[in-house]
């Protein structure tokens, strides 16, 4: 396994203050660290990609529809700025020095319409996804799909759903990440998710019920660990959570600190999973 920490965190948005990070990062025995990147244009590729090198850290994305971006929208032209979005994500991300970009990449987090998704929704992120099919591959990428719970998005919310997905997309660079907060509220059992997943399992996010220190409350580790170990899964394990105020915040419903301090969460959630996990 290899262990990381996506900087949500503590900041919204990625800068010189989480960059400074880094050191305490590597000495809690982190091997890497997860960014976001919202707009491509604007991310610093070449300065993340020198102090990640600097501290010995390996880089993934996590990425998002920032800007009102669907891949499933009933407008043609509004989709093919949306699949532009992921094929700029992937190609910065590759440039910033990442193998890995993943996250909920078909609509707003957030944005629940009051009715299931529809077949050409469905069609639509089928499309959208193998258009980024040559960019992965030009890049030697890998890219996350990752479902949400009921609360947040309407479109994809199961690893059974998860899988027909990548089935139909049927690309080896195109696959899932799990966030097991997620998996929590919309699986019967985290082990059954992982099986069912399988070989579309790029990446996850190890994440506690409430978004806590991993370990402290009721999510299903044994049962996780055992799946993993049994698939053959040797990838990432990333903390990810939200220590900031703002409008992504807002989106996953944080309204409160969910530990005494974001440090909590990342230093002793590794101790916890180092422990178990291996």
């Amino acid at each position: 396994m290899k262990y990381g920490v996506n900087t949500f965190i503590w900041a919204e948005e990625f800068g010189p203050e989480t960059l400074a990070l880094l050191p305490r990062i590597k000495a809690a025995g982190f091997d890497g660290v997860q960014v976001p990147m919202f707009r491509p244009a604007e991310f610093p590729k070449a300065e993340v990609r020198k102090a990640f090198a600097a501290n010995d850290l390996e880089c993934s994305v996590c990425a998002i529809f920032a800007d009102g971006q669907s891949l499933i929208g009933d407008d043609a032209a509004a989709r093919q700025v949306a699949r532009q979005h992921i094929q700029d994500c992937i190609r910065v991300s590759a440039e910033t020095g990442a193998k890995f970009v993943g996250g909920p990449l078909y609509t707003q987090v957030g944005y629940l319409p009051g009715r299931r998704r529809t077949t050409d929704e469905w069609k639509w992120a089928v499309e959208g996804y193998q258009a980024a099919g040559p960019v992965l591959k030009e890049y030697g990428m890998t890219l996350g799909i990752e479902p949400l719970n009921r609360f947040e998005t309407y479109f994809l919310n199961t690893a059974a759903d998860c899988a027909a997905l990548c089935d139909e997309i049927a690309d080896p660079n195109i696959g899932v990440l799990l966030d097991t907060f997620h998996a929590n509220i919309e699986e019967k059992d985290l082990g059954d998710a992982i099986r069912t997943l399988g070989r579309h399992l790029k990446h996850i996010h190890s994440c506690e019920n409430d978004r806590g220190i991993p370990g402290s409350g009721h999510l299903q580790w044994d049962r996780l660990f055992a799946a993993l170990h049994e698939i053959g899964y040797d990838g990432w394990l990333t903390i990810e959570s939200f220590g900031f105020v703002g409008k992504l915040s807002a989106a996953v419903c944080i309204w409160r600190d969910i530990e005494t301090s974001p440090e909590a969460i990342a230093f002793e959630g590794i101790k916890f999973l180092r422990k178990n996990a291996g």
